[in-house]
């Protein structure tokens, strides 16, 4: 009989703890399963809304975002990352994770983008085309040139044969909008979508050679992801209906 009670009182503890040696499934201590997804740092606000709307039709599925360069991200994915899902900011740092056999499919692009100056509010240094950003009174960053936004400006660069002197490459593109919205730079090439959700921090300069470094974005469900099942419902997400919208409203080019 007491073998018995000890019994039921264990089983009880148990279901109380939310299952004896449970958590191989990626189950944290609520009970819910944490969904690891990587996205480049141009993603953060459509993303972070990506992010609510799937919690909300998903009980019991944690989203973690972890935003950076496309670039460190997919090496941090090729080093063994727990990563679900990636959403890089070009075909090319992309392109690392599946010569490493590391995507579940085919990528599917979701978003692009075109880059554009940012300013400080009022423009007030005048600035009304990308070869106003070689004068030399300009202080002028740009993304690093393994970043995505840093390739776009190197392309641009090229094809225009206008040669920037930025004071500072930075490692991603909202590192290179603080430095303009801080009023550490004049200007900086980030993304139009960047110059929206900085609101009235920063000011847009559109110029049309943008158009000859336009960039993808693709994204995958990681090759053994430890949630391949919900990982593979937020990329149909973001690549649904909902996603289009919410990229759209944010300034992305949707396919």
């Amino acid at each position: 009989m007491k073998v018995r009670v000890l019994t039921v009182v264990t089983a009880v503890l148990c279901l109380a703890l939310a299952g004896c040696g449970g958590g191989s499934d990626g189950a944290g201590a609520s009970g819910n399963r944490t969904l690891n997804v990587f996205a480049a740092a141009s993603l953060t606000d459509v993303f972070t809304t990506f992010e609510k709307q799937f919690e909300t039709e998903n009980p019991g599925v944690d989203v973690k975002l972890n935003f950076g360069s496309s670039s460190d991200l997919a090496q941090q994915i090729v080093n063994g990352a727990p990563a679900d899902v990636f959403a890089a900011a070009s075909d090319a740092t992309m392109k690392s994770v599946t010569d490493a056999g590391l995507a579940a499919g085919t990528p599917t692009v979701f978003a692009t983008n075109v880059l554009q100056i940012a300013t400080a509010p009022g423009n007030p240094k005048g600035i009304a085309s990308f070869a106003d950003l070689a004068r030399p009174d300009l202080k002028v960053v740009v993304c690093a040139p393994q970043v995505p936004c840093g390739a776009a400006s190197d392309k641009v660069e090229k094809a225009t044969g206008v040669t920037l002197t930025p004071v500072s490459e930075e490692p991603d593109v909202k590192s290179t909008l603080g430095k303009v919205s801080t009023g550490n730079a004049d200007a900086g090439l980030v993304y139009p979508t960047d110059v929206l959700a900085a609101g009235n921090r920063v000011q847009g300069v559109s110029f049309p050679e943008a158009d000859r470094a336009p960039t993808n974005y693709p994204i995958a469900v990681v090759k053994g992801a430890p949630q391949a099942e919900p990982a593979q419902r937020f990329q149909d997400l973001v690549t649904g209906e909902f996603g289009r919208k919410t990229l759209q409203a944010a300034g992305f080019g949707t396919p």
